[in-house]
């Protein structure tokens, strides 16, 4: 991404919304929250960790998302994150705030929090708990959108949330101004492909499943949310410079190396502690997760040792 995309992302305007469709692109990495012991946020450990990626080349960063541990963290916590992030980037790439609530008037509130605190774009999933129809889904991201003045990335986890964004569904969302991506973490590779054959280049469409990665740019995705990208960054990065330089054979080999990697980012026992516990590995702070999420046993942490080991050769 050139510097004046850079700088192009940073603008707010309703004009600089449509233009970020074809710019949000690339390898955005799903940045931890650390904490100290005692489950309290580390600023200073959130400053090194962003260092970490942005050495590393990748092209955004994604707060308070689920690796960030979002809905575990206060509305203040959650500005606060956004906004050490924002200070340490300097405008160098993009920053999008993942600002999901179970209600409307919540998901606005903090959308506004995360705009204030600086980030590009915000990030938001469907509502979760209660099971929404078709018509109010696309009620919420309207009304959204209508009342925040950064760009909106539609964030489909149909796993999480309980509300699966048909593609359909997704090819109307497109049509509002103001949204300009997609992040599809639906499991089923299919759907990706559909919500492209609908889409089109209207919107960036990107995934958000780390094994999807290569498949999802051999179909024509324009990059991904990546979970292993806040862990091994380069070699994300590699992988994605390789596809665009139609080396599709260096791009696949990177990302058979990575597969075992990305087992402990989408499995058992949950991708946080993996995450956080990979970073801990590379001498980077990230601290436990929060309470009720799952902890790893002895055993778990020397297997993603070794796995990290394999995946840095």
């Amino acid at each position: 991404m050139t510097s004046n995309n850079q700088a192009t992302l940073l603008k707010h305007s309703k004009e600089e919304k449509m233009r970020t469709k074809s710019e949000l692109r690339g390898v955005i990495a799903a940045i931890v929250t650390p904490f100290t012991e005692d489950e309290k946020l580390d600023e200073e450990g959130l400053r090194k960790v962003t260092n970490y990626l942005l050495k590393k080349g990748v092209h955004g960063i994604m707060t308070t998302g689920g690796n960030g541990e979002g809905p575990h963290l206060s509305q203040e916590e959650r500005k606060t994150v956004t906004r050490v992030v924002v200070d340490v980037v300097k405008g160098q790439i993009p920053v999008i705030a993942g600002t999901a609530a179970c209600s409307t008037t919540e998901t606005i509130l903090l959308t506004k929090d995360a705009a204030e605190a600086g980030a590009t774009a915000a990030i938001v999933t469907p509502p979760f708990y209660y099971i929404l129809s078709d018509k109010c889904l696309y009620r919420h991201y309207e009304r959204l959108a209508a009342s925040v003045d950064i760009p909106i990335v539609v964030y489909n986890n149909p796993l999480y949330t309980g509300n699966n964004l048909q593609p359909e569904l997704i090819a109307g969302l497109v049509n509002i101004d103001g949204i300009i991506g997609l992040k599809q973490s639906n499991p089923d590779l299919g759907q990706l492909v559909e919500v492209i054959r609908l889409v089109g280049n209207n919107i960036s469409i990107l995934t958000g499943i780390d094994s999807q990665f290569y498949p999802s740019l051999c179909a024509g995705s324009k990059g991904i949310f990546s979970t292993a990208a806040c862990v091994v960054p380069q070699q994300m990065v590699d992988l994605f410079n390789a596809f665009e330089k139609g080396s599709h054979a260096a791009a696949l080999a990177i990302h058979m190396k990575l597969q075992n990697l990305n087992h402990f980012f989408e499995y058992d026992p949950g991708y946080v502690a993996p995450c956080k516990e990979a970073l801990m590995i590379l001498g980077l702070p990230a601290g436990p997760v929060s309470e009720p999420l799952p902890r790893l046993t002895e055993q778990q942490k020397t297997q993603i040792r070794q796995t990290l080991l394999m995946a840095s050769e």
